[in-house]
């Protein structure tokens, strides 16, 4: 609070300076306390429109910034570092007053976040958190750990090592896995992968799962840039090198859907997907609608549902509190340390989704309509 205090009033003097001399782009500088939203902008930059999921959350992000009244400066950088690092560089320059960012790299935008910081221009990071730097004000996300754990229970349950919830189930195994995990470069597919990791570490030990390929590192088993042609080639290379004596895949740890859906068509290529070669368990994460299709029509086994609107709507009370010179509430301020400070954080909670579940969390919520699940595309 006593950073922000001294970066309120140095901000007033500041702005009093750039006036004078006729500068554009104060941003931050300026005390935007009293001011009327129209006559603030927050610049919001998403990594990528090759996944459903981010065009979600920047439409959510914006829709309910423009609904109380701001300008919104939406930028998608399409998986490419330099020009997020472009994009953000010129909403400074033009004023932004706020920045939201999901990093493509948490650990590429450093100087950014300085030239933001230099000009008291607070910065949230979305989903992923900002690594390597004490210029991120604020962390908005879904409790990511648990995500991980939620993907692990998912697995045992599809395979019926355990039950819904949590209690032992009527299979003992050994039923044979392999692991996926996001990109190393994102921050969350760590917390993924450690939560997943150590809810089935008692499962392995006790051999009731088995990674037959042995790779169990997440170095060996992460897809860059969550790339689903990536995770399919992956997957058929395992088919090819572990599982050609015969031998069957029963389940995946698959982070994400898009991954899933590169695993699935490679262990239909393969001959899985029969009556007598029944599709492996396969996990998920984003309710994408693709993939809840998948999980309808019984291909996928389970997805993690995040609501995005609710992502969005703690963004932009994390920036409407930033704009009125206060300190946005947090729900935990211990887990998230960037390597340089802890983030003040606010998580949300996650959802898992089977097939029967889809009704109830994605249809009666108006997340999807019965026909776009039906379709397996959103409208």
């Amino acid at each position: 609070m006593n950073r922000k205090l001294l970066a309120a009033l140095g901000g007033a003097v500041l702005a009093l300076s750039l006036a004078a001399c006729g500068g554009e782009g104060a941003g931050g500088d300026t005390d935007t306390s009293g001011q009327d939203p129209k006559d603030l902008t927050i610049g919001v930059s998403m990594p990528t429109q090759t996944s459903e999921r981010w065009i979600a959350d920047g439409n959510s992000v914006k829709e309910k910034l423009e609904g109380k009244g701001y300008k919104v400066d939406l930028q998608y950088a399409g998986d490419d570092i330099p020009t997020q690092s472009q994009q953000v560089d010129q909403m400074i320059t033009q004023g932004a007053d706020v920045l939201i960012i999901a990093a493509i790299d948490g650990t590429a935008l450093s100087g950014q976040l300085q030239a933001a910081a230099d000009k008291k221009i607070p910065v949230i990071a979305y989903d992923r958190l900002i690594r390597d730097s004490k210029n991120v004000d604020f962390y908005v996300s879904f409790d990511n750990y648990k995500v991980g754990v939620a993907q692990a229970n998912a697995l045992l349950t599809g395979l019926g090592l355990q039950t819904k919830d949590g209690a032992k189930g009527d299979k003992t195994g050994p039923f044979n896995i392999e692991l996926f995990a996001g990109s190393l470069d994102d921050n969350n597919a760590h917390f993924f992968f450690d939560g997943a990791m150590d809810t089935l570490k008692p499962f392995i030990d006790n051999k009731s799962l088995v990674v037959k390929s042995g790779q169990t590192n997440i170095e060996k088993v992460a897809i860059l840039r969550w790339q689903q042609e990536t995770a399919q080639k992956r997957m058929e290379d395992l088919l090819t090198s572990t599982y050609n004596d015969g031998s069957k895949v029963n389940g995946v740890l698959s982070p994400y859907d898009g991954l899933s859906r590169g695993i699935i068509t490679a262990l239909q290529n393969a001959g899985y997907g029969t009556a007598a070669n029944p599709i492996p368990v396969v996990t998920g994460q984003d309710a994408e609608i693709a993939s809840v299709k998948l999980i309808n029509d019984g291909v996928q086994s389970s997805t993690i549902f995040k609501d995005t609107r609710l992502l969005a709507e703690q963004a932009v009370i994390a920036a409407e509190a930033f704009l009125k010179k206060q300190a946005p509430q947090a729900n935990d301020t211990k887990t998230y340390d960037n390597g340089v400070k802890v983030v003040p954080s606010y998580l949300l909670p996650v959802v898992t989704v089977y097939k029967d579940d889809i009704k109830k969390e994605l249809i009666d919520s108006g997340y999807y309509t019965a026909e776009e699940v039906a379709a397996g595309q959103a409208k």
